[in-house]
């Protein structure tokens, strides 16, 4: 079966993927392994500061020799958002790119899964709806422009810490998301935080919504498979694992 590492910063929604692979386990002819290492973290801080810190080349590389020591992976996904769009859309393909020599795997970030993921469902025009402070949200909008996704508007909560994110519940996730902006009827309402819990409540947000929703966790399990070449036609995981690649 398909191994997807990642490695993913602190502790907040971790127990989102582990409760995924199980519930994959359950169904004939999807199992999917989805072993997980925490990279270090300097500072819980939704601060530009604090996220190139956590995107560091050193923490990632320490991370990823132990995720591949350990678990033996076919691909690898740097499992954060925000601590690879702070560093651009050039910055955020380096750091990919640096990551790989370590693994000698195919390798990409949260991030750069969401363009992909956007271009995969046909998502010309969205809307973000970032649990994140507005200065850190902004590098999320600039990167998705950058990837030639038209941002029509964003929404921002203000949450400081990755740790106060992780304890958002189901109501609070979906009312966060109906409350996205949709000026300029978008096609898809990205929730970019690996940091919130989504796995378990796709379809709902997306039946919430009337639209497609693509949040943090979902892309990053998404991307990994793809880039594996594995199937990601799953169901219950919203819009994005129904449409093929």
């Amino acid at each position: 079966m398909p191994r997807v590492g990642l490695l993913y910063p602190g502790h907040s929604a971790e127990d989102d993927f582990p409760a995924l692979q199980s519930r994959l386990a359950d169904r004939a002819g999807e199992p999917v392994e989805l072993p997980l290492v925490h990279t270090s973290v300097g500072e819980d801080a939704h601060r530009v500061d604090a996220l190139l810190d956590l995107g560091g080349d050193d923490r990632l590389a320490e991370g990823a020799r132990t995720l591949t020591k350990e678990h033996d992976p076919d691909a690898v996904m740097w499992a954060c958002t925000s601590g690879s769009f702070v560093f651009g859309w050039d910055g955020a393909h380096e750091q990919v790119r640096r990551l790989a020599e370590v693994t000698g795997l195919p390798t990409s970030s949260t991030s750069l899964a969401f363009v992909d993921a956007c271009h995969a469902v046909g998502a010309r025009k969205v809307t973000v709806a970032a649990s994140y402070p507005q200065d850190v949200a902004e590098h999320f909008v600039s990167l998705l422009q950058a990837g030639g996704v038209d941002v029509t508007a964003m929404g921002s909560h203000g949450i400081i810490t990755a740790a106060e994110v992780g304890t958002l519940g189901r109501d609070d996730v979906v009312r966060l998301v109906q409350g996205a902006d949709r000026t300029g009827e978008p096609d898809a309402i990205l929730v970019p935080d690996t940091a919130m819990h989504t796995l378990e409540w796709l379809d709902e947000l997306e039946h919430a919504t009337g639209t497609t929703v693509l949040t943090a966790n979902q892309v990053t399990v998404w991307k990994g498979l793809d880039l594996l070449g594995a199937s990601t036609q799953i169901d219950g995981l919203g819009t994005l694992f129904r449409a093929r690649s």
